[in-house]
């Protein structure tokens, strides 16, 4: 018997160990250096507080990226919404019509309702409809109010 893997978290050495811990430091140093010139109307602290500024917007924008990787795994979920559905409503992987979409396309299919969603799966793929043309073709809109 096989001994299980141990799940490791996954890490973006980039982001996690290089970006991130410099645009604290960063942010931090200029806003220390900032706050021993500020009220001085010379150019060092109006240099200073732009420093400052693009330090911590930048820090901001790397905080920001966590939003693009929860995005990634809504769309993997979303996938497995629309190949579970498909499975439960049509009785066949949805494996082989999945290789032939694109990811804005099975979005588009998971808004169809599941009497819909196995003619419309396979005119997607054979007639290569858009997101647009599969979101027209539906009658019976299952709305996800969830998706960020």
């Amino acid at each position: 018997m096989a001994t299980p893997t141990k799940n490791t978290v996954k890490l973006y050495p980039w982001h996690h160990f290089v970006l991130l811990p410099l645009a604290f430091l960063m942010a931090g140093y200029t806003i220390l250096r900032y706050t021993k010139v500020a009220g001085d109307d010379d150019q060092t602290a109006r240099l200073w507080f732009s420093v400052a500024a693009l330090a911590v917007i930048g820090l901001g924008v790397l905080i920001m990226l966590r939003q693009h990787y929860a995005l990634q795994l809504q769309d993997r979920i979303c996938r497995l919404e629309v190949r579970q559905r498909y499975f439960e409503v049509s009785g066949q992987r949805f494996a082989a019509l999945e290789k032939q979409l694109t990811l804005s396309q099975i979005l588009s299919l998971r808004l169809a309702g599941d009497a819909e969603l196995p003619a419309l799966a396979q005119a997607a793929v054979t007639e290569n409809l858009s997101p647009k043309d599969i979101q027209a073709r539906i009658t019976d809109f299952q709305f996800d109010t969830l998706r960020v």
